[in-house]
This record gives C-alpha cells, structure tokens and sequence, in this order.
C-alpha cells in the first residue's frame, strides 16, 4: 500500500513542506511503509494529483496536509475510488471539517495515530457536479467568505481585518438577502427572498459555525437549514444562536429540511456557493447527496459524527 502526502505548502503558518517529509520519514523508518510527499502547485492541482494516483489502481491512502481547502480538493479526486482513502493532517488556517470528531480531532496532528486506521464511508454532497465534504452555503455568509479572500490580496489587509472588511462591506453595503427561487424536492418555497441557504453533511463551517447540530456524515441524508429574508437589526440578534446551531429559537424565518435535492434559481449571476469554504458564482444551483462515497481513515475509535446533537 502507498500512503501519499498531498501537501499544500501555501496553508497555514509553518513550514508544511518540511513537516510533511518529516512525518513520511517516520512511517517509512518506523513502520517500512512505501511514503511519499508530493507539493501542489496551484489551486485544483491535488484534485489532479490524487485522482491519477488512486485511477493507476492499487491500495493508496492520501494524507491532505493542509486546511480544509486541501482537503475539498483531495476529496474531489479520490471520491468513488474503492482502492483509495483519505485523511487530514491539520496544517491550515481552517480545519472545520476535524471539529466533527470532536476531542479526537488534535490527534489527527501525527500520522502516526491514522497510518493503520480503519476506513469507513463518509457521506457526500453533490453540488452541480462538485463534491464537498461538510457544509454547502449559500446567501450572505458565503459572500462574506468569497470577500475575505478578496480583501485578504489587498495591501496591509489580512486575517482578522479582511474578515472585518468583508463582513462590514456586506452586512452595510449589499444587504442580507437574495431574491431567489429555492425549490426544495421541486417544490418552490413561497418566500422570493433568502439570507442564507446552508445544506448540511457536516456540522462546522466558517471557522466554528454550527447551523445544523444533527447532521451526520453517515446516515444518507443531508440537513438543509433556510433561513428567509431578515432585518439587519434581527439578522444581529440571529447570528450567534445560529453559530450555536440554535436555530429551532427562531422559528419565524428559519427552518431545517431533510429535502433530497435542492435547487437555487436567479435571474442573475448572483448566487454565491461555499463548498468547504471554497466559492463560486452561478445562477442555478442543484444539491443533492452525492451517490459516490469517500473513504476515509481515522484515529482508532474517533467518529465524525462525535459532536453530533440527537433531537427527540
């Protein structure tokens, strides 16, 4: 079996290079496994990477060694794949998707607690033909993500300030809602105007967003929570019980759906979709549980579905 190192060396802080060859060493000298490192050159190059490993056939496990932006990418190439399973070292800025397992998720940091762990199925959602691991949103919080990066290139701005920026340039300047159609299993909601639409595989998003704290990453169905046209006043006292996957307190304008698909119409180019925090622009978007399956390894008796909340 070869256990691949797809290296982001762009996320995070550290030197992920140098960590990364570091930790291939030790499998191979501790352990005799066939380990290797490979650096992605630019954006969607570890989807091209990982799928030409996994499609040359025989047993591989990826280790995305980035945020949750290398991961997507990993992902996307390795989905349907059953000689192929992947996991995560967190070297990133984001890592919501580790948060799902809970107290489990800083031992993720050391390969050599996932090396010999067993794969199970994780769940995935389709997004006009784009997997994603965790959360797909559209609405207001996208457009907030999608700036962050937009600010983040701009001279002295950065981190906490491009957050700053693009939060404050949407919540002030754009409004909180989109005029839409939102269809949920064809049936068009009466509403024309949404702040946000989250569909949920995962629970963590934005940096420790939880909108829907049931979602299972095993059970075959995805939580879509829709949150209608809102006050900037109301959107505020809104915000914090809805991080806190808090929504059933607000009954008036958000609602939780366990739909099969899911469709956003405009008439402009003007829905922005965040799939584990990577964006893009549509008029028409459709979401459903994709019938591909993602295998992935963890540390012994760790479970992604580990901060998961049970409504009766």
């Amino acid at each position: 079996m070869k256990h691949i190192f797809i290296v982001n060396p762009a996320a995070g802080k550290a030197d992920s290079r140098e960590r990364s060859l570091r930790m291939a060493e030790a499998l191979r000298t501790r352990h005799g496994l066939d380990a290797a490192c490979l650096l992605t050159k630019a954006p969607g190059h570890a989807v091209t990477l990982s799928r030409s490993i996994a499609a040359a056939g025989g047993a591989v496990r990826f280790y995305a060694c980035g945020g949750d932006g290398t991961a997507h990418e990993v992902a996307n190439g390795v989905a349907g794949f059953a000689n192929a399973a992947m996991t995560v070292v967190p070297m990133g800025t984001g890592n919501d998707l580790l948060r799902n397992f809970g107290a489990d998720a800083e031992r993720f940091r050391d390969p050599e607690n996932l090396w010999d762990g067993e794969a199970a199925p994780l769940d995935l959602i389709d997004c006009n033909g784009r997997l994603c691991l965790t959360i797909a949103c559209s609405g207001v919080d996208a457009r907030v993500a999608r700036d962050v990066h937009r600010f983040g290139r701009l001279p002295l701005v950065g981190g906490k300030a491009s957050y700053a920026a693009s939060l404050a340039v949407n919540f002030l300047f754009k409004g909180i809602a989109n005029r839409w159609t939102v269809y949920l299993d064809g049936e068009a909601l009466p509403e024309r105007a949404f702040a946000v639409v989250a569909v949920c595989n995962g629970r963590y998003y934005g940096g420790g967003f939880r909108p829907v704290p049931e979602a299972d990453m095993t059970d075959g169905v995805l939580n879509t929570l829709v949150v209608r046209q809102v006050s900037r006043a109301r959107f505020l006292q809104f915000v914090g019980p809805y991080a806190r996957g808090e929504y059933r307190s607000f009954p008036r304008f958000a609602a939780c759906s366990t739909a099969s698909v899911i469709r956003i119409r405009s008439e402009r180019s003007d829905i922005v979709t965040c799939l584990d925090g990577e964006c893009f622009v549509s008029d028409d978007v459709t979401l459903r549980l994709s019938e591909k399956k993602l295998n992935f390894f963890a540390p012994a008796g760790s479970s992604p579905n580990a901060t998961a909340r049970k409504f009766v």
